[in-house]
């Protein structure tokens, strides 16, 4: 019950960090969001330092699982339009519901975690299905140079990409944005 109860907690907490950002992130917000009574957080999170570690622990795990269902219930793309789709698919679901406030939850941590070398460990990009989908189809396509480099870059871009629409508020990522970062990584 008690790792069940603190990843209900971990999960409350992305809620509000989205809905108010860091100032909002408060034991008590937590416990109100959780629907659990005051100081149920603080038994299980002593610290604030402790409960953002496990709300980031949590996003990440929460990320990973869906970066490897999405790679898996999906053919490997076998061109660069079919990686664009992909592509734009991530950015849709990152931008639009629950995966919109994860996105603000993702970001805000990751500023954070500029002062915080232990926020950082944990974000630090991790190996999953999708990421290794996009090594392969470059390194199959002739990418030039170090097919990791590029993948990294590329995945980077388009985090981006995402991030800036977030911030602007707008719409889709649009579809020729993504063709040019794809046409770039496939350069020789």
């Amino acid at each position: 019950m008690s790792e069940q109860r603190r990843t209900v907690l971990a999960d409350a907490a992305i809620e509000v960090l989205a809905d108010t950002g860091m100032r909002g992130l408060t034991h008590r917000a937590v416990d109100r969001a959780a629907g659990l009574p005051p100081g149920t957080t603080s038994a299980y999170f002593r610290t604030r330092a402790a409960l953002l570690t496990a709300l980031v622990r949590r996003l990440v795990a929460r990320d990973q699982a869906e970066l490897q269902a999405a790679a898996a219930a999906i053919a490997p793309p076998r061109s660069a339009a079919e990686l664009v789709d992909g592509f734009a698919a991530l950015a849709r679901e990152r931008l639009t519901g629950e995966g919109r406030r994860r996105s603000l939850a993702r970001y805000t941590c990751a500023v954070e975690s500029v002062r915080d070398p232990e926020l950082r460990e944990i974000l630090v990009p991790r190996e999953n299905a999708g990421r290794d989908l996009v090594r392969a189809f470059l390194a199959a396509h002739g990418a030039g140079g170090d097919p990791d480099a590029r993948t990294h870059t590329l995945l980077a871009c388009v985090d981006g990409l995402i991030l800036d629409h977030l911030l602007a508020g707008a719409g889709e990522v649009g579809r020729d944005a993504l063709e040019g970062l794809v046409a770039a990584a496939l350069r020789p």
